[in-house]
Parts: structure tokens; sequence; C-alpha cells
């Protein structure tokens, strides 16, 4: 039986909230990838790793939010952004939702580092209404503890990866019959120093949106660090439920 909530056909959800009193969301993106992913890879990634979670924690899936904020590549062809407040508003009303309907927690799996922002926020006015009702988001938690041990290239600056070997790894791990390696390309571009202290689109130093050496992913790479990260997620999933 399938997990997701969309797929349920002719069962309780009353009696599945009952016994699955964990609702996951993905939270994806709308965002050009370089030639070898799609433009769907955040959303692909975040469904995945609902589905590999689910099967460590008795929980249900909600249908993937696609449309997200994408302000650093949203003038690139391929991405669709939305703004920040709209996206802010959207997750707080579903977290909302989410809590009427039965669950008790509500555990966020996002793969796109610009939602963040708007995640944090949604989960405060969330909260504020339901002070109960508890609220996890999650971006790959501990994957910094590994990466270094299992990636042969550096980090895109500021610790960001895109399209890179550490995503293009992921998506061979959990959905490579969406990537095409025969496009990978290798390009670490000369980002501006100011970027950490102005808004800088990130079209401004890459025609691509790769950011370092995609032809070294492989699946294995991938499998090491996201079953790391679904370890971790377990662990902090457990000491919510236990305050």
């Amino acid at each position: 039986m399938s997990n997701k909530m969309n797929e349920l056909d002719g069962i309780s959800i009353r009696d599945l909230i009952l016994t699955h009193d964990i609702a996951l969301l993905p939270l994806g993106a709308v965002e050009v990838h370089g030639p070898h992913l799609p433009i769907g890879t955040d959303s692909f990634l975040a469904e995945k790793l609902c589905e590999k979670l689910s099967e460590r924690v008795p929980s249900l899936i909600l249908p993937v939010i696609h449309y997200t904020q994408v302000w650093s590549l949203g003038e690139m062809k391929g991405s669709v952004s939305i703004s920040n407040e709209l996206l802010t508003q959207l997750l707080c009303e579903i977290l909302l939702e989410t809590e009427r309907n039965g669950f008790r927690m509500a555990v966020v799996i996002n793969t796109h580092l610009g939602n963040n922002g708007a995640i944090k926020e949604a989960a405060r006015k969330a909260l504020k209404e339901r002070p109960d009702f508890k609220i996890l988001y999650f971006t790959y938690p501990g994957a910094g503890e590994i990466l270094g041990e299992v990636m042969g290239a550096g980090n895109f600056h500021g610790g960001f990866f895109h399209a890179d070997e550490i995503e293009t790894s992921y998506m061979l791990y959990l959905c490579k019959e969406h990537v095409d390696m025969s496009k990978a390309v290798d390009e670490t571009p000369l980002v501006p120093e100011l970027i950490d202290v102005t808004p800088i689109r990130w079209s401004e130093f890459t025609e691509t949106a790769v950011m370092g050496n995609a032809k070294d992913a492989t699946e294995e790479k991938g499998r090491k660090v996201i079953e790391y990260v679904l370890d971790r997620m377990v662990s902090l999933i457990e000491k919510a439920k236990e305050r």
C-alpha cells in the first residue's frame, strides 16, 4: 500500500490518521538544473525522500508542492517562481489544515535552499495558532557531516550546491530515470565576492546553473549521503516526539 494520501483509494483517511499521525510535506521547486537534470529536480528529490522516510517512520505523504520561491535563478528560462510572502502564507495554511485533519506532527521535507526562509516563518505563524502542533522542517539535515567523506569535488561557494556532483548523485540514487549523464558538465563559476552581503542573481555568473562538476556524480555517492540524512531525520523526529 502506498503512503501517499492521493493514492489511498477506498481507504478511510480517518482510520489512517489514527495510526499514522505524522504528515510528510514534500517541498520542491520548478527551476533550471543544467542540461542533464529536469526543472522538477527539487520536487522529484523531495517526494522520493518522503517515500524513503515513510518506510522508517509511520507517516502519510501529502502531495508535493512544486511552485516555490526561486529568486536566485528566477530570470533563467525554465524557472518558475512565486513570492516569498505567497509561499509563506501557502505553507502556513497547509500546516494549519494538516493539524485540522488530525495529524499531530507535520514534517516539511525541503530540497530547495531558497525555501528555507518561508518555511521557518510559516512554521512560526502556524505554531502561534496551534501551539500543541509539532512542526519540523528538514533540508538534508546532517549532510554536511558526511559530504567531505563522499564527494570528490569541493562544495559551491558558502556550502551551497546546485546541479553539481552532490545534487546529481542524489538524483542518481533516488530517481536516476530523470538523469542524462551524457549531458553532464563541469562548471565551477567565479562567484562575486559580494554575494554574501547583497542580492545577486546567479544568472550573472552562470549560464547553465551547474555549480561544480556534475560528471563526478555516482549513484553510490548519493546513496551514502541520503541514507545518512534519513537516519538523521528519524533521530530528530523521535526526539521531537519526546518533547
